[in-house]
């Protein structure tokens, strides 16, 4: 099924009347106290942070497209609070205790931005929600409690967790097969445009200034070089998440990872009222391939996955613009789960990246001999974790001693990805591997699949 829109950028932005309009350039050399790349999550929430804690700090933010072009303004909306990368490569370098910590610390970011999109007057679609994981054949059940009683084991709070057997879980959504389900409460559905542009205009109304349209060509001690002009500052923040590759230097050092949303037209009342979805869940399942979705405001399924999952020679799509493979994928997986929809047209389709370390697990730090900060490789939690990294990256550029800055991911480092044709060719090994994996449990294999085991180790993940 072709999508009525492909690309310009997302659904996102079409549901807010369009693209914005482009704020002014850099108008040629600067000086200020710090300089921020990228106008993102990451970016913003650092100079909101950094502005409240010492308003006469000059912050300048350099954007190559506008506020909230990349992962920011595309994702699927879960402000999760979610903690998915591998505890125990953490504890490795650090503590069991300072992993609980970070746990805890990622937890808070869901009350952390609702509580900031209320006072500053942000309407973004937020909605408090469970995160509901699907498990639709044994290997997924066996995946999906094996999750449940790992957080259970690392103390997330009991209270905040459920397991639902197949009739609990289809009294919640009506997905097809299923054998039950695990739940995270206290997480949020957002609309992602509405919350990136909302931050931007209050970071805008601080006085801290966002130039857009303004390429960065290098980054070094003490100085950004722009397309538009040379930005000199004591403390530099690269935030450039999935956009990282394209930088001189960093081409290795967090791979873009595709992912693709399909967005559905407005269901009918009485077709929702058969799958039901009531409590607006953020929703998921436990393949190895996995699927995230959400209810949205207006009655539309947003339906994401990996599709493609990366070009050759870390390149990033064309203003969000996905293959008709890939909406073919994101399709099928729609009407599996939901048989109901297979009459469902699809409204719009679109892609981004997402940061990707070569351990899959997302840092954020400051080296003080360069004065370079940096924060992502979030592989997909970005929503809610560059929120943290925003308060993290504040106490670390005023030069603080915190909790914040105590925790496990701070100054982390790992190795870089391996020249290109390797990893395009283990990132696609891994996700064929992922899908054959999923379609031997599909048909009968009552285990997880040693394919996928494989693929996991193959690439770190």
């Amino acid at each position: 099924m072709q999508a009525k829109h492909n690309g310009d950028v997302s659904f996102w932005y079409a549901d807010i009347g369009g693209v914005p309009a482009y704020r002014p350039a850099l108008p040629g050399d600067i000086e200020a106290d710090v300089c921020i790349v990228g106008a993102g999550y990451t970016g913003l929430w650092t100079a909101y942070y950094l502005k409240k804690a010492r308003p006469a700090l000059r912050i300048a933010i350099i954007e190559k497209e506008f506020a909230g072009f990349g992962a920011s303004g595309r994702n699927g909306g879960w402000l999760s609070g979610g903690f998915s990368w591998s505890r125990e490569k953490y504890a490795k370098t650090s503590s069991r205790g300072a992993v609980i910590d970070m746990q805890r610390a990622m937890s808070g970011t869901v009350d952390e931005v609702i509580a900031v999109t209320e006072a500053e007057g942000i309407d973004a679609d937020i909605r408090r929600v469970d995160n509901i994981t699907v498990a639709t054949n044994t290997a997924q059940l066996q995946r999906a409690k094996a999750e449940y009683e790992e957080l259970l084991g690392w103390e997330m709070p009991p209270e905040r967790l459920a397991f639902l057997d197949a009739r609990e879980a289809r009294q919640r959504i009506a997905i097809d097969k299923v054998l039950g389900a695990f739940v995270v409460r206290n997480v949020a559905r957002v609309q992602p445009a509405k919350l990136v542009q909302g931050l931007a205009a209050a970071v805008a109304r601080l006085g801290v200034p966002i130039y857009e349209q303004t390429q960065v060509l290098a980054i070094e001690k003490g100085k950004v070089t722009t397309s538009r002009g040379i930005v000199r500052a004591g403390k530099i923040v690269r935030a450039t998440e999935g956009f990282t590759a394209g930088i001189p230097g960093y081409e290795r050092l967090w791979l873009p990872l595709n992912s693709a949303i399909v967005v559905t037209e407005k269901l009918p009342q009485e077709l929702w009222d058969q799958i039901g979805w009531n409590g607006y869940e953020v929703l998921g399942d436990a393949a190895h391939t996995y699927c995230y979705a959400q209810r949205t405001r207006e009655g539309r399924i947003a339906m994401g996955g990996r599709g493609v999952p990366y070009r050759f020679g870390s390149c990033t799509d064309v203003r969000g613009r996905t293959q008709q493979a890939t909406i073919d994928q994101l399709h099928e997986v729609l009407t599996r789960l939901l048989p109901r929809t297979k009459g469902v047209r699809l409204d719009h389709a679109w892609c981004g990246t997402l940061g990707v370390p070569r351990d899959w697990c997302t840092t954020s730090g400051f080296d003080r001999e360069s004065g370079i900060g940096w924060a992502g490789g979030y592989v997909g939690l970005g929503v809610s974790s560059s929120n943290l990294s925003g308060r993290t990256l504040r106490d670390l550029v005023l030069g603080h001693d915190t909790e914040l800055t105590r925790l496990p991911w701070v100054n982390r480092t790992v190795k870089k990805w391996e020249p290109e044709p390797l990893r395009w060719l283990g990132v696609h090994t891994m996700y064929q591997l992922y899908r054959i994996a999923d379609r031997s449990e599909a048909n009968g294999l009552d285990r997880t699949s040693r394919l996928a085991a494989f693929a996991d180790r193959l690439t770190g993940h």
